[in-house]
């Protein structure tokens, strides 16, 4: 009995020895390992969501992006953000702020190159080159967007300024700023927004519409770009107290926010441009009140994307 002891512990020793060099050594390729990650200096992720057939025969590869720096990182068009084949690539962003942005725009090929990869590559600084490809076939990577879901959440169509037509989609359109926008100089940027949600009118959660969420993001563009509320844009307060323990959980809006009550109207955001050139600005309108959207179910947003051309 007691060799057999002396045996166990030889082995659970050895074992533990052997993990301890492996960690050390991981340690030594990977200074990250095992310890915080840089507030910046990390690479910008690319994501494929998934893939949609759509009713017209073409299918739309869906991309989105993970930047765990705390910090947006620029990555211009060019040998260090394009998309293969080369006739897709100009339409991805090339700003990206912090965190997981889920389904920022899609590819949409023709029925006759569904089956071919379309590769997203990045590199971002000196770290090593990231690719992701878009690619049609497998049913868990399918997304679909023609059916409600089970709470009846759809997605919401969006349109640029107060009036123009409306569309849904993860890249449902992208249009041109009627106006002449200068650097330095304050710019109302508009949208006009509708839930389109089938929800039980009998559920207690949907007895009131519910608002829609609209945010705006720089998407492309040389300069930085400000955000302000507009004057008519509410800002939502905590509704609990501060002994509530939800208190904690309440998020405030930030300047790029506006939240469109009634499940129909109009959004206006403040744009200052900082440089001269071509910008695209990213509006992305959600239905994430509803308890069956979210990015994590991959519904129910639409994007759209707004051309502004910036004179000095």
């Amino acid at each position: 009995m007691r060799q057999y002891q002396k045996t166990f512990a030889l082995i659970a020793f050895t074992l533990t020895a052997v993990f301890s060099l492996q960690v050390q050594a991981q340690s030594a390729d990977n200074g990250r390992f095992l310890s915080l990650a840089p507030p910046t200096g990390l690479p910008i992720i690319p994501v494929m969501e998934g893939w949609i057939a759509n009713p017209d025969g073409t299918t739309s590869f869906s991309f989105g992006y993970i930047n765990r720096n705390d910090v947006p990182v620029d990555i211009p068009l060019g040998t260090a953000n394009y998309i293969e084949p080369a006739k897709y690539s100009g339409m991805q962003p090339t700003h990206f702020p912090p965190g997981r942005s889920t389904g920022m725009f899609t590819v949409t090929v023709p029925a006759s190159e569904q089956n071919d990869d379309i590769w997203w590559h990045i590199k971002t600084g000196d770290e090593e080159p990231l690719k992701v490809p878009g690619r049609r076939g497998a049913s868990a990577y399918e997304l679909d967007f023609i059916l409600p879901r089970p709470q009846g959440a759809m997605q919401p169509h969006a349109g640029f300024g107060e009036d123009g037509q409306k569309s849904a989609g993860l890249f449902a359109q992208v249009g041109e700023y009627q106006g002449n926008v200068q650097a330095g100089e304050p710019v109302v940027l508009t949208v006009n927004v509708e839930d389109i949600s089938d929800r039980d009118p009998t559920d207690p959660r949907f007895l009131e519409p519910l608002p829609v969420g609209v945010e705006f993001t720089k998407y492309q563009g040389p300069g930085m770009v400000e955000f302000e509320h507009h004057e008519s844009t509410a800002i939502p307060e905590n509704p609990y107290d501060e002994d509530d323990r939800r208190f904690r959980f309440f998020r405030q809006i930030t300047p790029g926010q506006v939240q469109v009550e009634g499940g129909k109207g109009v959004a206006h955001v403040i744009a200052t441009f900082s440089e001269p050139g071509e910008y695209m600005i990213h509006t992305k309108v959600d239905n994430f009140r509803g308890p069956d959207s979210s990015n994590g179910d991959q519904c129910c947003w639409t994007n759209i994307v707004q051309k502004v051309t910036v004179s000095p």
